[in-house]
Parts: C-alpha cells; sequence; structure tokens
C-alpha cells in the first residue's frame, strides 16, 4: 500500500472503552436541561414536539432496517438524538404532520440513503431543519411565546430579530423567557449542557470556543450587540449540540479550530449584511460539506515522511 493512502494520527488511538451508545447516552444527558427548560417555558405541546420527533426519527430507521434486511441500529441511540435535536430546531406550534417530514429527510434522506451513521454529508437534524424552513416557512417563524403556545399563536420577532440590547435582555436570554425555537431559548440550560459535554470529554471545546469568540470578534469588529450575538438564535445549539457532530466535523485539532473559525465566519455574515436574521443552519451545512477538504488539509504527516525539496528551477520534487 502506498504510505499516502495511509491515513495518520497521532497517538494513542485507543484511549477508553467508549462506545457509540455511550456517546450518544451523554449527548442525550446534556439535552435534558434544556428539554426541561423547554417544558416548564412552553408547556405540555413542547414535550409532545419531541416525543414525536423522537418516535418518528427511530420509527424511521427501524423502518429503513427491516426493509433493507439489516441489522437494527436504533440501540445506538444515534436516531433518539437526531430526533431531540430536530425538536429543539422546531417551533412549540409546529404541526404535528410535519414533524414527520423533518425526520424522514433526516433519517432516511440525509443519513441512511447515504449508508447509514458515518457516513452521512452531513448534520441529519441539521438538513432536516433547513428542509423545513424552506418548505413550510411560515410554519417555522410562528415562534412559540412562554404561557402563548396555541396552535393559533402568532409569529413575531425573537431577540435577535428585534435587536433588543443584548445586557438589557440578557436575563430574559438565559432563562429564555421569549420567543424562539423549542431548545434555544434557554442559554442557560444550553451552556449547561455544552459544560457536561466538555467536561465528560464527549466532545472537545475546540470547535464551540473558537466559534463563539470568531462570533464575538466579528460582532465587535462590525458594530453589533455581542451579548445579544452570542445568547440569542440558534448559536448556543449549533455550538455545543451539532458542530461537534463526529462525523461531520473534523478529526484533527488544527482542524476544528479552521472549522470553528468558518462557522463565526459565515454565521456573521449571514447575520449582519442578509435578510435573515439567523446564520447557523446555513453556516453548518456549507462548513459540513468543507470538512472532507478540511480533514485532507489538516492531516498529520507521517512521522520520517520525506520533505519536499525544491529544484533550481523552484519546482517541486
Amino acid at each position: 500500500m502506498e504510505p499516502k493512502k495511509l491515513i495518520v494520527t497521532a497517538s494513542p488511538h485507543l484511549v477508553d472503552n467508549s462506545s457509540t451508545r455511550g456517546l450518544m447516552l451523554h449527548v442525550v444527558i446534556a439535552l435534558c436541561p434544556a428539554l426541561i427548560a423547554s417544558a416548564l417555558l412552553f408547556g405540555i405541546r413542547a414535550l409532545v414536539v419531541v416525543a414525536v420527533s423522537v418516535a418518528a426519527c427511530v420509527g424511521f430507521e427501524a423502518l429503513w432496517c427491516v426493509l433493507r434486511k439489516q441489522p437494527l441500529s436504533t440501540g445506538d441511540l444515534s436516531a433518539v438524538v437526531t430526533g431531540i435535536i430536530l425538536a429543539f430546531n422546531l417551533p412549540a406550534t409546529i404541526p404535528l404532520w410535519t414533524i414527520l417530514v423533518g425526520a424522514f429527510i433526516a433519517i432516511v434522506i440525509v443519513k441512511q440513503l447515504f449508508g447509514g451513521l458515518g457516513m452521512n454529508f452531513a448534520n441529519p437534524a441539521l438538513v432536516g431543519r433547513i428542509a423545513l424552513f424552506l418548505g413550510f416557512s411560515a410554519r417555522m417563524t410562528a415562534y412559540g411565546y412562554p404561557a402563548r403556545t396555541t396552535v393559533d399563536a402568532f409569529a413575531s420577532a425573537t431577540p435577535l430579530a428585534a435587536g433588543v440590547p443584548g445586557l438589557q435582555a440578557l436575563p430574559s436570554l438565559l432563562l429564555g423567557t421569549h420567543g424562539g425555537m423549542l431548545g434555544e431559548t434557554c442559554a442557560a440550560a444550553l451552556i449547561l449542557g455544552g459544560v457536561y459535554l466538555i467536561a465528560t470529554r464527549t466532545i472537545s471545546a475546540a470547535i464551540p470556543v473558537t466559534y463563539l469568540a470568531t462570533v464575538a470578534v466579528m460582532s465587535l469588529l462590525c458594530g453589533q450587540d455581542v451579548v445579544l450575538q452570542l445568547f440569542s438564535g440558534g448559536l448556543l445549539l449549533g455550538a455545543f449540540f451539532m458542530a461537534t457532530d463526529y462525523v461531520t466535523s473534523p478529526f484533527t485539532l488544527k482542524g476544528k479550530i479552521v472549522f470553528g473559525i468558518g462557522l463565526g465566519l459565515i454565521t456573521s455574515v449571514i447575520r449582519f449584511y442578509s435578510n435573515m436574521s439567523e446564520g447557523v443552519s446555513f453556516a453548518l451545512l456549507l462548513m459540513n460539506l468543507l470538512v472532507p477538504y478540511i480533514n485532507d488539509l489538516t492531516r498529520q504527516k507521517p512521522l520520517g515522511a520525506p520533505k519536499k525539496t525544491r529544484g533550481k528551477g523552484g519546482a517541486a520534487k
């Protein structure tokens, strides 16, 4: 085998007995604070949306395995995580049948058609969310508000869209007492979950820290409210739970930093200079597509590999 075809990474290669199920269980635990917060803020409807989303994702994955005569893969909990994250990207007022569309796109089209877990080109929940946003924009922007989450709730601006001063809105942003998607309103719950993932070494801090720091720097340079940009919208949910997806994020530290910076730059450009007040989802999708190239460019070189030399004409040999 040619040396160039070998993928070299730093040792040690096996550090513990982690399994896919164990890692996904940690993610589910980390999502629980935001789940509890959404139930307290938006009522029983929030739990119904999450339950339908999880059941649909698990059901579609089980059905795919049965039809394809493959071993049942629902036990790894990846479909459960996809269902929760997809629900967190939806408003409490979303019609339940719409969730089935998003779950089908996430599990069947994005995940299974590309080979199953580990083969998807982008985060399944992310693509499901974008597809619903593009296909059902009116329903996706009918944000529910605490104590006002009936199915006929009217659309209204979130703090990010309204441009409320960050320090003035900080208590509301931390506690989630404002309109928005189920899992993105309570910043304190998302931060708690993110800290748990980092503390248990389920994820590396490189991507979320770089992502958030880039958005903060860009906000300062562009004259935007740093507090508002960091604690509102889907930034925290995306940084801790979507950008850190193992399959669709780089595997080297250098690659993770490049990935985080790219996410921050694209998110900021979309937020500051487009007609959309939110840019996390599209930034994640664009950077997911670039991950193979980031991995290739930041891959560790084999120890002792011959270095390129230049001839008299300046061309590399």
